[in-house]
């Protein structure tokens, strides 16, 4: 069943007066809407006591909970110390994501520093298949790890190397970052056929079943030269891209994704339009 809802809390969340994570549950679903994620966007620093109470408040609330692993995750690195930090910051954010009773955990794969790209991108790989060694180790392959697409020139995450790291393992599923793909590519998401070409190409290369179901950040995104420079609203009429051709697409090619609004600061509202749209076809 598809799902939406946003990244985090809105502006919205805290002019209504709610204050804590446990409060997100009954907001987002006072919205109508049916999924969170959490961000643990600056390191995982939560007890266990907290992350047990959140994924309690969303049980309850019925809504489905998943976690984005620190930002600062870079397999490509060539210091093996720092490496084996980007492993913890996973493993971190999936233990905590268990005790949210949550089932996707989304990461950001790598930078290409001062290495070529194609160098940079073989030490990713090699260093998915370690991470991928340590979640088998660690017992956390019921859960669905997700790398991210990415909006920047220099890191890595076309649509081609996220399908590349997931053909690592079944573990991993791509989260797809609509307005990255956008934003690296200057604005290449126009019509649903833009859509439907990039999902079909994940679609052969991975499977359906693997993809029915699969990860998608969604929001407009200011680009430049070097690709993404920030996100936008739904307000935005400049840089895009629209969510009514993926909507079309999703229909077309009977997609159901987790879909999570990463707009800026109306992220609840943007998810609940998505919802609106997609249901409207």
């Amino acid at each position: 069943m598809i799902k939406f809802g946003p990244s985090g809390n809105s502006e919205s969340f805290y002019a209504e007066g709610f204050e804590h994570s446990e409060d997100s549950a009954a907001f987002v679903k006072g919205r109508g809407l049916d999924c969170f994620e959490y961000s643990f966007g600056r390191g995982v620093r939560m007890t266990e006591g907290k992350a047990i109470s959140i994924g309690d408040a969303f049980q309850e609330a019925g809504i489905e909970i998943s976690v984005h692993a620190p930002y600062f995750i870079n397999l490509a690195n060539p210091d093996d110390e720092m490496a084996a930090k980007s492993y913890g910051y996973v493993l971190d954010s999936a233990r905590a994501l268990k005790l949210m009773q949550g089932k996707r955990c989304v990461f950001h794969p790598a930078t290409e520093g001062k290495e070529t790209r194609e160098a940079a991108f073989v030490r990713t790989l090699d260093r998915v298949k370690i991470l991928r060694d340590y979640i088998y180790l660690n017992d956390l392959q019921d859960l669905i790890f997700c790398p991210e697409t990415m909006g920047k020139l220099a890191q890595i995450g076309t649509v081609e190397e996220i399908v590349e790291i997931c053909l690592v393992d079944p573990v991993f599923t791509p989260c797809v970052d609509f307005g990255h793909v956008n934003a690296r590519e200057q604005g290449s998401l126009k019509r649903t056929g833009d859509y439907v070409d990039r999902l079909s190409y994940m679609i052969e290369k991975l499977g359906y079943e693997r993809m029915k179901n699969f990860h998608v950040h969604f929001s407009k995104i200011m680009y430049g030269a070097k690709g993404e420079i920030k996100h936008l609203t739904f307000e935005d009429t400049v840089y895009g891209p629209e969510f009514e051709p993926l909507a079309e697409a999703l229909h077309e090619l009977e997609l159901e994704p987790y879909i999570v609004s990463e707009s800026a600061g109306t992220q609840a509202e943007d998810a609940a339009e998505m919802k609106r749209i997609y249901f409207s076809k």
